[in-house]
């Protein structure tokens, strides 16, 4: 399944956590965005690191979208290109 995740999470050590999560899962395509292709089971794994990672309480959230192939084919993106991992700023 093709996912896109977004992020907004307060504490600096909170959200590198998130990151590095996200990382093992899938690309980074923007800052507090990534896209992922995984299965339905690492899906679980993930939802689970991620609540782990995050703190509701600061306001800290996490929000999953499953993009279906008809929807990934109409995705269209402007400006500069993708950043690569070295220029995160995490």
């Amino acid at each position: 399944m093709h996912l896109l995740v977004a992020y907004d999470v307060s504490d600096d050590t909170n959200r590198r956590r998130v990151y590095r999560t996200l990382q093992r899962y899938g690309a980074w395509k923007q800052y507090s965005v990534f896209e992922l292709e995984i299965s339905k089971t690492d899906r679980v794994e993930l939802v689970d690191e991620l609540d782990a990672a995050i703190d509701p309480e600061d306001g800290d959230r996490v929000k999953l979208y499953r993009l279906c192939g008809s929807c990934e084919s109409e995705t269209t993106t402007l400006g500069a290109e993708e950043p690569d991992d070295q220029s995160n700023v995490i």
